[in-house]
């Protein structure tokens, strides 16, 4: 692909995506449809004590910007806290997680190279609307469908 084979994006408030799974608040600002699959970008807003099972990505890498909040990553088995203005990486196969170990919601700002953690979060979202809440192996088969395989601590 050339520079003028790609197009730019702009994305507003109103036009972002707003997702909700495992507890937490997503908004889509960036997908692949925007970034010729370069890449995703959202903030997500985890509730005390929340964030996801460990897992790691077959096909991404993650970055986390902590923009409100005390944040615990959990990374090469050990867990590191982040307040606001820190920042993660996790590369693609590496088991992570965080949680959000503060009083209040965290907000984070998560770009995942290259695109495609958009449409896994999509699929678990609509799991997680359904009456009674999610079937939790569909989201593990969902996860491995998407190349996200969820591990034991």
């Amino acid at each position: 692909m050339t520079a003028s084979d790609k197009s730019g994006a702009i994305v507003t408030p109103d036009t972002a995506k707003v997702l909700h799974a495992f507890g937490e608040e997503v908004t889509i600002h960036l997908d692949g449809d925007r970034t010729a699959g370069t890449l995703t970008m959202w903030t997500e807003i985890t509730p005390p004590g929340g964030g996801p099972p460990p897992h790691y990505h077959l096909n991404e890498d993650e970055t986390f910007h902590v923009l409100e909040g005390r944040v615990s990553f959990l990374l090469d088995g050990k867990w590191r806290e982040v307040g606001p203005g820190g920042a993660a990486f996790m590369p693609r196969g590496v088991i992570h997680t965080f949680k959000n170990v503060g009083d209040r919601p965290s907000r984070m700002l998560l770009t995942t190279t290259p695109s495609g953690f958009e449409k896994f979060f999509a699929r678990c979202a609509a799991e997680f609307a359904k009456p009674g809440g999610p079937d939790m192996s569909r989201i593990i088969e969902i996860g491995v469908e998407h190349g996200i395989h969820f591990v034991q601590e």
